[in-house]
């Protein structure tokens, strides 16, 4: 698997293709986004054994998205049935891939135990109602959070492109999450700059524009907040496909020749 190793400003521009994309066929990809949303929270809400469907079934949404991003990228016809298409893609894989990152979660919040007792480990599971506030306080809970965060970015790294690469290429599930690990680990620098773009277009300058409506109108700022979700959530999936695009571009050159 070619793996293309690139620059830093390439993260800061993924956002903005993910805007041009989006722009081609806006209906479909926030259709096949929220759906996706939609989805996984339906899943979710089963007793039981929603949570665990819900986190097997996420790569297979995933790659649907993906998959309607790809379409409207190539210029061709898709419906909204694109957003199921990945259980016609590797569903073993992508269900492996799905059961090994939620492993890998739920290894991390047992090692955050460790630190609070856990405290994490129940807020993020559920488990038991706690007080957010008095869980803030509680001793070990940020070092819990440093913990969760420094050791959840490898999991993450390693399911990044996994969708992908066992979707498109049909790459086992544990080769595809080391490919996935090492394209990001690469390109660090280019997803540093993706990170530093997604805070500033999701949350400084919606709460920027919000706040200053806020101060003419309170009415007008809650209807500008109403709707930004719906507007956002799209781009943002459709920039996960143009960094994958990116990074794998070669490959996905190589796959497209007759």
């Amino acid at each position: 698997m070619q793996v293309r190793q690139l620059p830093l400003a390439r993260g800061f521009a993924w956002l903005g293709e993910g805007l041009v994309i989006w722009r081609r066929n806006p209906a479909l990809l926030t259709f096949a986004s929220l759906g996706y949303l939609l989805m996984l929270v339906l899943l979710s809400v089963v007793p039981l054994i929603g949570q665990p469907l819900a986190s097997l079934l996420m790569p297979v949404f995933s790659l649907g998205v993906l998959n309607t991003c790809r379409e409207i990228d190539a210029g061709r016809k898709a419906g909204p049935d694109v957003l199921f298409s990945g259980f016609q893609q590797n569903l073993r894989g992508l269900v492996t891939i799905g059961a090994l990152y939620l492993a890998g979660s739920l290894l991390v919040l047992f090692l955050t135990s460790i630190a609070d007792g856990g405290t994490l480990l129940q807020i993020m599971t559920g488990g038991e109602k706690v007080d957010p506030e008095a869980a803030a306080v509680a001793p070990g809970f940020t070092f819990a959070l440093l913990i969760a965060i420094a050791l959840s970015t490898p999991v993450m790294m390693a399911y990044w492109f996994a969708p992908i690469l066992a979707g498109w290429w049909n790459i086992p599930p544990q080769k595809a999450m080391f490919f996935s690990f090492i394209a990001c680990l690469r390109n660090w620098r280019p997803f540093l700059a993706y990170s530093v773009a997604l805070m500033v277009f999701c949350v400084l300058l919606p709460g920027l524009v919000i706040g200053m409506l806020g101060l003419v109108s309170p009415t007008l700022a809650t209807l500008f907040s109403v709707p930004l979700p719906v507007l956002l959530i799209p781009i943002v999936f459709a920039s996960f496909y143009a960094n994958a695009r990116d990074v794998f571009r070669d490959a996905l050159d190589e796959r497209r020749e007759p």
